[in-house]
C-alpha cells in the first residue's frame, strides 16, 4: 500500500495502491479535536525531517537541515501514522511509533515548494508561545522538492531584499512575517514572480542553539578570526581563525554576524556552510538513532501548516535522495548605492526570472534556458592546494581552452585535497562542463563561492593533473 503526495495549489491528495482514497475528512476531524484541545490556533504537531527544513533561528540564525531527515512537533499535538486507518490514540501511542517502518508506505509525487522562515528575537515572549513567531525574518529560505529530478534545491532570500509590503509600501522583506505568517508567505510569493508556496515552516528565536547543543556540536572551519560585540543585540562573537567544534552559542554568534560592507551577502554564505556542516553532522551513523531526542528536544520551537502525510513523504524524499541533488542557491540582486540605508538589497529581475524558471517551478512567458557559453562565463581560481605554482598552471590551461573571463582571488586557508567547482549563481550544468574541462574536481551547488564570478574553482592537491589529459 504506498500513499501518494501531490502538491500543487496547496491541495493535498491521497491515493493508496489499491486505487481506495484514505478518508480526507478523518484526518481533519482529528486535526480539529486536537486544535481545540489545547487551544492551538493551527495544527502544528510536526514530524518533519532534518535535511530540508533544517530551519534557522532568529535573529538570523540559520538551522536549514531540520526537515527531510528528523521528524519535529510542537508541544503536545501530535498524531501517530495510523490514526484514520487503526485510529489508535495518539495519548497512548509510544513517541517513536514505527515511524522508519511507516515510511515506505508514502511517496512524494509532485514538486512540492516549502517557505522556511526563522524568526528573530521577540521581546517578552517565550519561545514555543504564539508571539515567539510574530517577529520579524531574520532568515529566509525558498525550499522545493522535486521527486521528478529527484533534486532538493535550497534558495536563501536576504532579509534586507527589497519588497512590497501590504499598508507599510516598500520594505524589507523580513518584515512581512511581523505583519503575520499568511502575510509573509503572500509577499514572498509575489515577490518571486508568484511563485506557488506550498506549506511554510517557522522556527522561533532558539531552535539554532538548542539543535546544534543536542548534536554535541557543529565542526566548522572559520576562514577568517571573528571578533564581535553588540551588546543592543545580546551579540557578543569571538571565534578564532580555523577548524573548530562549535556549540550552540557559538554557532549561533556565526550565523547571526554580520560584518560590515556586504550587507546580508556574507552572513548568507556562513550560513549556507552552516547547513552544509549540519547536513555532514545529521548523516552521521552515530546521530541517526538519536532522532527521537532530537525530536523532543526542537518541539516546542517549530510552528507549521505541513500535514502528517506530507510529512511522511517528505522524510522518505529526503532519506533517498543523494547528497550531490542537495542545492543551495542565493536569490540575485545587489546593494543599493542610492538607498539611504546601504543594506538594502535591490533584485536583479533578469536573473531572478531565469532562476524562478528554471529551478523553482515558475512558469513566465518569452523566459528561455540560460544560453550562455561556457567560455563566456566568469570564473574565478582560489588556491586550496597551498602550492602557488598550481594556480598559474590552471589559469594558463584555461586561457588555452579559449576562456578570456579568468579572475584569481584570494588563498582558501584550509588545504583541501580535491578541487571543488563552485556554481554560486545557480548553474550546475555549466560547473559539470568544466568539469569535464578539467578533467578533475567534484561539483558543488552553492553560494559559497566567489558572488563576483559564475563560477568558482577551488583548487585541491589534485590539481596537479591539469593538462595531462
Amino acid at each position: 500500500m504506498v500513499k501518494e503526495i501531490r502538491s500543487e495549489n496547496q491541495q493535498t491528495s491521497l491515493a493508496r495502491a489499491d486505487g481506495s482514497s484514505r478518508p480526507q475528512s478523518l484526518v481533519k476531524h482529528m486535526t480539529n479535536e486536537k486544535v481545540e484541545k489545547f487551544g492551538l490556533t493551527m495544527p502544528r504537531w510536526l514530524f518533519s525531517v532534518l535535511t530540508v527544513v533544517l530551519g534557522i533561528t532568529a535573529s538570523g540564525l540559520f538551522v536549514s537541515t531540520l526537515a527531510l531527515m528528523t521528524p519535529i512537533w510542537s508541544s503536545k499535538d501530535f498524531l501517530n501514522p495510523d490514526i484514520g486507518a487503526a485510529g489508535k490514540d495518539p495519548e497512548t501511542t509510544p513517541l517513536t511509533v514505527n515511524l522508519w517502518e511507516n515510511l515506505p508506505d508514502y511517496k512524494l509525487v509532485q514538486p512540492m515548494n516549502i517557505l522556511i522562515l526563522g524568526i528573530g528575537n521577540v521581546p517578552n515572549a517565550m519561545d514555543g508561545t504564539a508571539d515567539s513567531f510574530k517577529g520579524n525574518s531574520s532568515t529566509m529560505l525558498l525550499v522545493r522538492l522535486n521527486p521528478e529530478n529527484k533534486t532538493i534545491r535550497v534558495l536563501s532570500i536576504p532579509r534586507d531584499s527589497m519588497s512590497l509590503i501590504p499598508e507599510t509600501g516598500l520594505s524589507k522583506i523580513s518584515a512581512a512575517n511581523a505583519r503575520k505568517g499568511s502575510v509573509a508567505v503572500m509577499v514572498v510569493s509575489k515577490t518571486l514572480n508568484n511563485v506557488r508556496i506550498d506549506r511554510y515552516v517557522r522556527l522561533s528565536n532558539s531552535a539554532l542553539r538548542e539543535l546544534v547543543d543536542q548534536l554535541g556540536g557543529v565542526d566548522m572551519f572559520i576562514s577568517e578570526p571573528i571578533n564581535y560585540e553588540n551588546p543592543a543585540k545580546q551579540l557578543s562573537v569571538h571565534l578564532a581563525k580555523g577548524w573548530q567544534t562549535l556549540n550552540g552559542e557559538k554557532a549561533d554568534g556565526f550565523a547571526r554576524y554580520r560584518e560590515p560592507g556586504l550587507a546580508d551577502l556574507g552572513r548568507v554564505q556562513r550560513q549556507q556552510m552552516l547547513l552544509q556542516a549540519l547536513r555532514d553532522r545529521l548523516s552521521s551513523p552515530t546521530i541517526l538513532p538519536q532522532i527521537p531526542q532530537f525530536i523532543h528536544a526542537m518541539r516546542k520551537y517549530t510552528d507549521t501548516n505541513l500535514k502528517w502525510e506530507e510529512m511522511l513523504a517528505v522524510v522518505k524524499f529526503g532519506l533517498t535522495q543523494d547528497p550531490n541533488n542537495f542545492q543551495l542557491m542565493m536569490l540575485p540582486g545587489v546593494t543599493s548605492r542610492l538607498s539611504k540605508d546601504p543594506d538594502s538589497y535591490w533584485l536583479s529581475f533578469p536573473e531572478q526570472l531565469q532562476m524562478m524558471n528554471d529551478y523553482f517551478g515558475v512558469s513566465i512567458i518569452g523566459t528561455k534556458p540560460q544560453q550562455k557559453t561556457l567560455n563566456n562565463q566568469k570564473i574565478s581560481v582560489q588556491n586550496a592546494a597551498n602550492n602557488p605554482k598550481t594556480t598559474e598552471k590552471l589559469v594558463n590551461y584555461l586561457h588555452s581552452k579559449g576562456f578570456t573571463k579568468v579572475t584569481v582571488i584570494p588563498d582558501w586557508p584550509d588545504a583541501q585535497h580535491e578541487t571543488r567547482i563552485i556554481a554560486q549563481k545557480a548553474n550546475p550544468e555549466a560547473a559539470a562542463e568544466l568539469q569535464k574541462v578539467l578533467g578533475l574536481g567534484t561539483v558543488e551547488v552553492s553560494a559559497t563561492g566567489d558572488l563576483q564570478s559564475d563560477l568558482t574553482i577551488r583548487l585541491g592537491k589534485d590539481a596537479t593533473t591539469f593538462g595531462r589529459k
